[in-house]
């Protein structure tokens, strides 16, 4: 099961983090906001597909919570009162007795209270955790990811003239081409002709969805990543290399960890996991923070490895580089204020799109359907490049907004004149090494597939135009 795919009930949620223990637990929705206008929830709830039985729940105890604290109080306000009649019982030279009889009452009533009163608020919490991320308003409430909308088309793609119906399909007929009356080599067939990625050797020693980057194909690799880190440099993003591991509470305090539990690697005896992308300990390095607002936006640029199973895609690009167990990415990280955040989310957008179009690559943009937004995201853009040899327009990049949402679960917030308020997150992929270098394979390949043109903007990180036999 996967959050943001098809109708999923509350309930099983619950069966998701029934094993969680009550420390790992941490609020990400308003409060506040879900009394003053539980509508925005239910809709939102509805919108994605998803059962609404946390949410009347989670009224359903806070009126219980409300009521039994009520008479908490209430009873205790008892015990008070016949405290003080205690006293004076003593001072006039009255036997107390009777009045404590009735005091150890109330104080075993207020024992029992007590505890119901925190039960009670770990089984809120709890709904509270199955509530996801409001949508934005402009999200297209639809299902399936041929429903996402179309945005745009960007480029000059090398079509094969079988593909044309695909293609032009997926642009809404608004893509630009250049017709061809043959089909690329595949990369899997142009990396082993040109001796760039050794699979087997790799599979011999690691297992499947390995592999050895070899000779010029490694320098492009390196060329496209210092390439993305000076892009984004000059554009106010400071540069980090993060921990390659992450612990329990960190990782399910940054992720929706259902999402990536399948697809994590767990190290042996300590409470220790691969990081599947760097936004998570870049989302991590500020929890329990409050940063002053001077400090934001604070834009961050991670560069490191990504680990993942990739569990869920069996059967799925088992050959060549495309989807791997390890890879390098570049990742874009921008902490901000609420009433930045969508401005920002436009601006990653931005600067990925600039890269792919710098690099010569074709790309639409897609806007995410509603039930195919994960439990943080708020809005998702997808980029996804044309990959002549498949025929098809493959993901690359993902830019999401997840407003609030992973903020409260870290506990990060700024300081400002109306007191301290959490700040909205925001992360894109700038690029992952390993699908943008089959992008390029693919779309930059002489007819005989004999040389791979290397992108202009990368010629002077490799020290090379062309990758060759």
């Amino acid at each position: 099961m996967q959050y943001g795919r098809g109708i999923i009930p509350a309930s099983a949620f619950s069966a998701i983090w029934f094993n969680i223990p009550i420390i790992y637990l941490h609020r990400m929705i308003d409060v506040k906001l879900l009394r003053e206008n539980p509508d925005l929830f239910l809709n939102s709830c509805r919108a994605r597909g998803y059962g609404t039985e946390s949410v009347e729940s989670f009224f359903n105890l806070d009126r219980k919570w409300r009521e039994l604290t009520s008479a908490l109080n209430k009873t205790k306000h008892d015990k008070n009162v016949l405290s003080l009649e205690i006293s004076r019982a003593i001072k006039e030279r009255r036997s107390p007795d009777a009045i404590k009889d009735q005091v150890k009452e109330l104080n075993e009533r207020i024992r029992v209270m007590e505890e119901q009163v925190t039960q009670i608020e770990s089984d809120r919490e709890k709904e509270l955790l199955m509530i996801p991320n409001v949508l934005d308003p402009e999200v297209k409430t639809c299902r399936g990811d041929d429903n996402n909308p179309f945005l745009r088309f960007q480029g000059n793609a090398t079509v094969f003239r079988e593909d044309l119906g695909e293609f032009m399909t997926r642009t809404e007929n608004q893509g630009v081409f250049t017709e061809i009356d043959y089909r690329p080599m595949s990369h899997v067939d142009l990396q082993e002709k040109l001796n760039l990625v050794d699979l087997e050797r790799a599979g011999k020693i690691s297992g499947a969805r390995f592999y050895f980057i070899k000779n010029r194909l490694f320098k492009l690799e390196l060329a496209l990543i210092n390439y993305a880190v000076d892009f984004l440099s000059q554009r106010g993003f400071s540069v980090v290399e993060p921990p390659l591991m992450l612990n329990y509470d960190s990782m399910a305090r940054a992720t929706d960890i259902e999402t990536f539990k399948e697809s994590l690697y767990k190290i042996e005896g300590e409470d220790l996991y691969l990081i599947a992308t760097s936004e998570h300990p870049i989302a991590a390095m500020l929890r329990d923070e409050v940063l002053d607002q001077k400090e934001l936006p604070l834009r961050v640029c991670g560069v490191s490895p990504c680990f993942r199973k990739e569990a869920g895609a069996h059967g799925k690009d088992t050959k060549g580089i495309f989807r791997v167990h390890n890879f390098n990415k570049v990742e874009q990280f921008i902490f901000c204020e609420p009433e930045q955040s969508r401005d920002f989310h436009a601006e990653l957008l931005a600067n990925t799109e600039e890269i792919y179009r710098s690099l010569g690559l074709s790309y639409r943009v897609i806007d995410f359907c509603s039930s195919e937004l994960s439990v943080l995201n708020a809005r998702k853009f997808d980029i996804e490049v044309w990959f002549p040899s498949q025929g098809k327009f493959r993901e690359v990049a993902s830019a999401s907004n997840n407003t609030d949402y992973q903020a409260r679960s870290l506990n990060i917030r700024y300081r400002s004149k109306d007191g301290n308020r959490f700040v909205h997150t925001l992360n894109n992929t700038a690029l992952a090494t390993t699908r943008t270098m089959v992008a390029i394979m693919e779309n930059f390949q002489d007819r005989p597939g004999n040389s791979i043109r290397v992108p202009d903007v990368l010629v002077p990180y490799t020290g090379f135009d062309t990758i060759g036999e």
